[in-house]
């Protein structure tokens, strides 16, 4: 990874050797907890840069404060999220719709697309959501004693909930997972060529809806107007992309970081088997510590944040790992408590771009819970398997081998 200059505006003492990339626990670590090793830096300053902490290298100021993260999100003005982080792989600028927009258009789509994600429309798709997980764990339950619980249940039940939002069929799953593999994890060949093919995929099919309209997200789309007018192609395929990269990877990472945990502490998962109402509030904490996404902002002017000499144009990271450890926020934050009330968690972001697909996470999240434990007994990690943990952009796990024998 080529590693771009510190800036000279840049304090020479506030530059700092950190990075959810390279740091150590981020590469693929058997058995790692990238979670813990970030949370380190709580030991040090509130602000500090970091010269390589994106996927390109680029350097970001990192916010370490949960309530210092809270202003940045909120200050739209002070802080864009215009960043083309998806089209940039391409050597294009658009932006995924409505996370890479700024208000006022950002109110205006986000309008459009609410209802569609909206609690009341969550409780619609609920039976189907616990249907299919029954479904998947049934099936675990009667081929063996042990499974690979991110290939055999996460991604799949994730994503199909998604595959049907997008009124895609279930058979192409593997491929999509592929994709979302190759774009949120890969080298610098696998991300781009995924990226064209996500993209190549998402405008294929909203041609197909614009002649055979159905009962699905990319027809309200194809067919949706804002300010009087439909989208253009660039604004389909910036909230097509979006829908798609966003439902592929963070739910089934974050059932699968659950599982793990539940795994590994086996006092608490008696405790959720013999008190299942436990479990949203459980999955409230699990979310907390074990949240998967980087958030960054791209500063409009110039400004002194905290005593950061913050640049125009610089890269500013509020990432979620890092605010749902922050001591000041949290008591005994590298302490899961199960039982944590109050849990103020930024695992789905703050302010105006705070996750529009939350209130279906989190049902699919605690439905996933709620029907492995009520399905699969005791279950550990496999003897001599061991989990892959991966920091980055957005934090990975696989490789988690759960035995019940």
């Amino acid at each position: 990874m080529a590693i771009n200059p510190v800036p000279d505006h840049v304090p020479s003492e506030m530059v700092r050797d950190f990075s959810l990339f390279t740091s150590p626990g981020m590469a693929p670590t058997p058995n790692g907890d990238p979670h813990a090793a970030v949370a380190c830096v709580h030991a040090g300053p509130p602000i500090f840069y970091s010269p390589c902490n994106t996927r390109g290298g680029r350097g970001t100021w990192v916010i370490t404060r949960a309530r210092d993260q809270r202003r940045v999100l909120q200050d739209t003005e002070t802080f864009s999220s215009h960043r083309s982080i998806f089209s940039s792989a391409l050597g294009e600028n658009w932006p995924m719709i409505p996370l890479e927009l700024d208000p006022p258009a950002h109110g205006v789509f986000r309008s459009l697309l609410n209802p569609l994600l909206s609690p009341k429309r969550v409780m619609v798709l609920e039976p189907a959501v616990r249907e299919r997980a029954i479904t998947l764990i049934d099936r675990i339950a009667a081929s063996g004693t042990s499974c690979d619980v991110m290939k055999d249940f996460a991604f799949p039940f994730t994503v199909s909930i998604f595959l049907r939002l997008l009124g895609l069929p279930d058979h192409r799953l593997d491929t999509f997972v592929g994709w979302a593999k190759d774009l949120l994890h890969g080298d610098d060949v696998k991300r781009p060529a995924a990226a064209r093919t996500i993209v190549a995929f998402i405008d294929e099919l909203a041609t197909k809806r614009r002649k055979e309209p159905v009962d699905d997200f990319m027809t309200f789309i194809v067919q949706a107007q804002v300010g009087g007018r439909r989208l253009t192609e660039e604004e389909v395929r910036g909230i097509g992309v979006l829908v798609f990269v966003a439902g592929l990877d963070t739910v089934a990472a974050a059932i699968g970081f659950g599982l793990a945990y539940l795994a590994r502490n086996l006092k608490d998962q008696e405790l959720l088997r013999r008190e299942p109402d436990r479990i949203m509030l459980a999955a409230e904490e699990l979310l907390r510590a074990y949240p998967t996404v980087q958030i960054i902002r791209v500063a409009t002017k110039d400004i002194d944040f905290e005593g950061a000499p913050i640049r125009k144009g610089d890269y500013v990271s509020c990432a979620t790992m890092i605010a749902n450890r922050d001591p000041a926020e949290f008591e005994c934050p590298n302490t899961v408590d199960l039982a944590r009330e109050e849990n103020r968690h930024a695992a789905f972001g703050y302010g105006p771009h705070r996750c529009l697909g939350s209130h279906l996470a989190r049902r699919e999240i605690v439905i996933g819970l709620e029907e492995w434990l009520a399905r699969i007994p005791a279950f550990r990690i496999k003897k001599a398997t061991a989990p892959i943990t991966s920091g980055g952009h957005v934090f990975g796990l696989e490789n988690l081998i759960l035995d019940w024998s």
